[in-house]
């Protein structure tokens, strides 16, 4: 477990489908389906979790390398997902120097748990090898939805201020934006994934070294 900054780690403590990740999914295989058959499909997660996504691409042919910061998230994973390689891990670390470099790098719904937003970026930018991608995601924020949160009273729920390692940080996509492409990206693709694109659950973004 990394002791090295103010944050706590977030507790896994089932095995169970983490904020409806199935719905990532979708245009996660579609990305990935359109990368150049002779592409190796290897693939790094960054802030693993539990493993669910991590297993899900080992059906599907990928071989995965995947860190995480909890030590019962990897746990979990480890159990789920055998034949995949997890390890704790932060994503303020010198994961490339350690792993290698991937041509396919993820990280779902872990920024915005991130208080150095720029370094976790630096990270994940360098894990990828040149003509690579990243495929990054976090819940989506923009006017309607922040004031569909207000008027319904959800902001608690949503900003998670009673779950050790919960949300701290949230994104437009101009934030989102200039994080990513402060750390070296060259082009970013967005999306909106969930519910109607006013009120999506997440930014879905490309991000091409």
């Amino acid at each position: 477990m990394n002791t090295q900054t103010p944050e706590t780690t977030f507790l896994w403590n089932d095995e169970g489908n983490p904020q409806g990740y199935d719905v990532l999914w979708k245009p996660l295989l579609a990305t990935l389906d359109r990368l150049p058959a002779s592409n190796p499909r290897c693939l790094f997660d960054l802030g693993s979790g539990n493993g669910i996504t991590a297993a899900m691409l080992s059906k599907h042919g990928w071989d995965i390398v995947g860190v995480d910061p909890s030590e019962d998230g990897v746990a979990i994973a480890r159990n789920r997902a055998p034949q995949c390689k997890f390890e704790l891990g932060s994503g303020y670390e010198d994961l490339a120097g350690k792993f290698g470099q991937f041509p396919v790098v993820m990280s779902f719904e872990v920024i915005e748990h991130c208080y150095y937003v720029n370094k976790f970026a630096k990270t994940f930018f360098d894990l990828i090898e040149p003509g690579g991608i990243g495929i990054l995601t976090t819940p989506y924020h923009g006017y309607l939805k922040n004031l569909a949160l207000a008027l319904t009273n959800h902001f608690d729920t949503h900003w998670h201020p009673e779950i050790d390692g919960g949300h701290i940080k949230f994104f437009s996509r101009k934030t989102l934006q200039g994080v990513l492409m402060g750390a070296g990206f060259s082009k970013l693709e967005f999306s909106n994934i969930g519910r109607i694109p006013p009120l999506a659950m997440s930014h879905f973004v490309i991000c091409y070294k």
